[in-house]
């Protein structure tokens, strides 16, 4: 789903043509996820989002919008800074309306967008969509969600483990204090229980012996 085809596809859906630019707008969101201070952010991120959206793609109003949110949605990142999904969204429809997609999906690009932030509940079904496909990785197999909360941690190296614990054990524990972790019944059914044992356990770790060190 990452490949040149898919993406001239994609906005083909929302009225714009193939083109130099577009070709080289793919070029550039690609590089972004292979900046060298990402490793759980990365292309494969991105790749293993467009694999578990189709699964519940049919499900959106507007799936171009879903795909154009999902490839933008982590574009800018920097884990010093506090505004990536805001930068990001910027992004995103600024270029939806340079590219000639209407004002109306450029706005709702960059809705949806937002709502990676992951601070409110996803309102409207392409947003559900999207925040399931983002949070699918809590729901990952054991093995692959270890190896994702170790790309975290590297991501953020530069801080200390005394901060970086209990921070994201609040993280954590927030994710687990919702009734529902997943929007649609499709990801309630499949992955809910898993990704519940994923949290608890990395919460274990986090508040075991070495965390007060």
């Amino acid at each position: 789903m990452t490949e040149i085809g898919q993406w001239v596809e994609t906005w083909r859906e929302l009225g714009v043509g193939d083109s130099a630019e577009l070709r080289r707008l793919h070029g550039d969101v690609l590089g972004r996820y292979s900046e060298p201070h990402r490793h759980y952010h990365t292309s494969q991120h991105l790749a293993e989002c467009f694999e578990k959206v189709q699964d519940i793609i049919s499900l959106a109003e507007h799936p171009a919008e879903v795909h154009v949110g999902l490839w933008f949605h982590d574009v800018i990142y920097d884990t010093q800074r506090h505004d990536n999904e805001e930068r990001s969204a910027d992004w995103a429809r600024s270029a939806a309306r340079e590219l000639g997609a209407s004002a109306e999906s450029a706005q709702r690009i960059y809705d949806l967008i937002m709502f990676t932030r992951h601070a409110a509940e996803p309102a409207g079904i392409d947003a559900q969509v999207l925040v399931d496909a983002d949070l699918s990785i809590l729901g990952a197999p054991p093995a692959r969600f270890q190896e994702y909360e170790a790309q975290v941690r590297r991501e953020y190296a530069w801080v200390p483990d005394a901060t970086f614990r209990p921070t994201r054990a609040r993280i954590l524990k927030e994710f687990l204090g919702r009734r529902h972790l997943y929007c649609t019944v499709y990801f309630r059914e499949r992955y809910e229980a898993r990704a519940r044992r994923n949290l608890q356990h990395s919460l274990g770790y986090l508040e075991g012996p070495g965390a007060a060190e």
